[in-house]
């Protein structure tokens, strides 16, 4: 009986220690609902220092939203304050379609009635947060410009 005992005893350890996935990293959805919070603009020159400019949103740019569904379409809605006694109202809506490569973490959004799509990087993706930066095509090919924004996921 003390054999079986210690049998049991030692196979309930390793099973409590040898199904460990510590080292698996958790993966979450893009899918969902994002509310922007802040975005920096970053600007490399060949050869020059990165520049990073933070742009701070007001509670009304916060009330716009970014929308992926499963069905890899999305919306981007932006807010925005209008009127000579501001009123914050949505100031544009943009349907895209998209395609998430989650290995690579690179996304390409392809805007509605916009012919080059955007190439962009998430560069965090968990459950609440959610860091995606945009390479911005410039005229100048010495200039590099990346727009990375700043979302929390809206549970629904």
């Amino acid at each position: 009986m003390k054999k079986l005992a210690l049998l049991f005893a030692g196979l309930s350890l390793f099973v409590a220690t040898g199904c460990n996935d510590d080292d698996k990293e958790m993966e979450y959805p893009l899918v969902g609902v994002w509310q922007p919070l802040k975005e920096v603009v970053t600007t490399v020159e060949t050869g020059e220092e990165p520049v990073s400019d933070l742009i701070t949103y007001t509670d009304c740019d916060k009330e716009g939203r970014w929308r992926f569904t499963s069905e890899a379409t999305g919306k981007v809605t932006k807010n925005g304050e209008v009127g000579t006694t501001p009123q914050c109202v949505i100031t544009s809506d943009q349907n895209f379609t998209y395609t998430y490569d989650r290995s690579a973490k690179t996304i390409v959004i392809k805007y509605q009635g916009i012919v080059e799509p955007s190439n962009g990087k998430i560069i965090t993706l968990d459950n609440t947060t959610l860091n995606l930066a945009i390479r911005e095509e410039t005229q100048d090919p010495t200039v590099y410009k990346t727009r990375t924004f700043t979302m929390r996921r809206i549970p629904q």
